[in-house]
């Protein structure tokens, strides 16, 4: 009787080569597999979803969260608000946004009443700080009339900026001095330069005087051409009229300069309104040659 056949067993496992390494790496290669198709698949659902990760809570920047330093009281308008608005950046802002803090910058350099943004800082949880220096109301130019309307006054900084009239009411309007006189209109929005240099002139001269203003009750500046160039006069209740001259920086020669002249209105404000006509150049002349100090120190010695 013949022993019955051996069945056959496993085949014998290559010894070396590549079928070897392919054996010993397969669980790896599974590994690696999984992984790439993990990658895939979160790189399709970052594809489908992440614009609304990005949208979620934390991710980004709220308006609500954007303060505002440096707005001086004389600014009624909320001035965030109408910033972020008009650079439609009111609304959620992604904080992955590397141009996000100059976007902001910009949005409140374009508002009428800032000057210039001296920071902006995005900082985590969400919020931002914005610091501007915003620019300061010293006059009311009075405009003629023209094809838009009737005239009327509008607001001036120092610079002869235009400034936003819907922060003023008529009362608070007339309470600034008046630059009268001007016969141009602005060229620009609010927020840009008149545009006539004579403005920028009158605005200097207000500036200059200001501290005298309310004493003399002076109510206008006022230009007169003369010769081919322009002078001002300061004009009130009081002081009568006052010759002021040519604008600070604008002397003709020998006129005495804007401290001279600032230091004989404040003689006239020191011994009263006289009434009449005074030409602060021939009162700065004057003090000159007879030694009178150029500013008078009011203040009482210790």
């Amino acid at each position: 009787m013949s022993p019955a056949p051996r069945k056959p067993g496993p085949p014998p496992r290559p010894q070396g080569g590549l079928g070897e390494f392919f054996i010993r790496r397969r669980s790896g290669l599974s590994a690696v597999a999984v992984l790439v198709a993990a990658g895939v698949a979160g790189g399709v659902l970052w594809q489908r979803f992440g614009r609304d990760v990005r949208s979620g809570e934390g991710y980004t920047l709220e308006p609500e969260a954007v303060r505002v330093e440096g707005v001086p009281p004389w600014v009624k308008a909320d001035l965030r608000a109408e910033a972020l608005r008009d650079a439609s950046l009111d609304k959620p802002l992604p904080l992955d946004d590397p141009d996000l803090e100059t976007r902001l910058a910009r949005a409140f350099d374009l508002h009428p009443w800032v000057r210039r943004v001296i920071e902006v800082r995005v900082e985590s949880p969400p919020r931002a700080l914005v610091v501007v220096d915003c620019r300061e109301p010293v006059a009311m130019v009075r405009v003629p009339p023209g094809p838009l309307g009737e005239g009327g006054l509008l607001p001036v900084d120092g610079e002869g900026f235009v400034l936003p009239i819907g922060d003023f009411t008529r009362e608070e309007a007339a309470t600034y001095p008046v630059i009268a006189g001007i016969r141009s209109l602005p060229r620009g929005p609010q927020g840009s330069e008149w545009g006539d240099p004579a403005v920028g002139e009158a605005a200097a001269v207000v500036s200059l005087v200001r501290p005298e203003w309310e004493p003399l009750r002076l109510s206008e500046c006022r230009l007169r051409e003369r010769s081919g160039r322009r002078e001002w006069d300061l004009v009130g209740e009081g002081a009568g009229l006052i010759r002021f001259g040519s604008a600070p920086g604008g002397e003709a020669a020998g006129e005495p300069g804007a401290a001279a002249k600032l230091a004989a209105l404040k003689r006239i404000a020191a011994d009263g309104p006289a009434g009449e006509t005074l030409d602060l150049r021939d009162l700065a002349r004057e003090a000159a040659r007879s030694g009178r100090p150029e500013v008078i120190d009011d203040t009482e010695s210790p």
